[in-house]
């Protein structure tokens, strides 16, 4: 019996960009390369990390898997399990919790019906807290997949998950 398990590897375009990731280290430090690619890897997988794509990476490099699964699951920047459509990061250190994140994450909370670490029943959206996006001026602040959106209440937060939902 054939096993059914789906095999990742990066697309024609993503090799490329790997390839050249791979260009601007020394050929015999290519394993520094493992953290962009393992960013490139996770976007093409729908945001997340999985056993295959650390495989996959720990090939492409001439790594142990264990290696590159330290790594996924060391820093928080990568999703260990899937995630959805929208991940919604909402920052939760001193500058943006003075500044209303609470309110934030209580909005995102009952706008969706999920908890932090939770998507919701269709996939659309997932709620996490992290710690500081670097935009402290500018908090609360709640990164949407690769965009900012700063200076929010609980008002904007909703009016922006309510695009979000209608956005097919």
């Amino acid at each position: 019996m054939k096993d059914s398990k789906k095999i990742f590897s990066f697309s024609e375009e993503n090799l490329h960009k790997a390839k050249e990731i791979l260009k601007r280290y020394p050929k015999s430090n290519k394993r520094s390369a493992v953290m962009p690619l393992l960013h490139l890897a996770q976007e093409q997988n729908n945001n997340w990390i999985s056993e295959e794509v650390i495989s996959y990476v720990a090939k492409f490099l001439d790594m142990h898997e264990i290696h590159v699964y330290e790594i996924a699951h060391f820093y928080t920047m990568y999703n260990k399990k899937p995630v959805g459509k929208y991940l919604l990061q909402i920052c939760r250190t001193t500058p943006c919790w003075l500044n209303g994140s609470r309110e934030i994450e209580i909005a995102c909370k009952k706008k969706l019906q999920i908890d932090i670490g939770q998507t919701t029943q269709d996939g659309k959206f997932s709620l996490v807290e992290v710690e500081c996006l670097g935009a402290c001026v500018s908090g609360p602040v709640m990164q949407v997949n690769n965009d900012y959106y700063e200076n929010l209440d609980a008002k904007k937060t909703i009016a922006l998950l309510e695009k979000l939902q209608n956005d097919t």
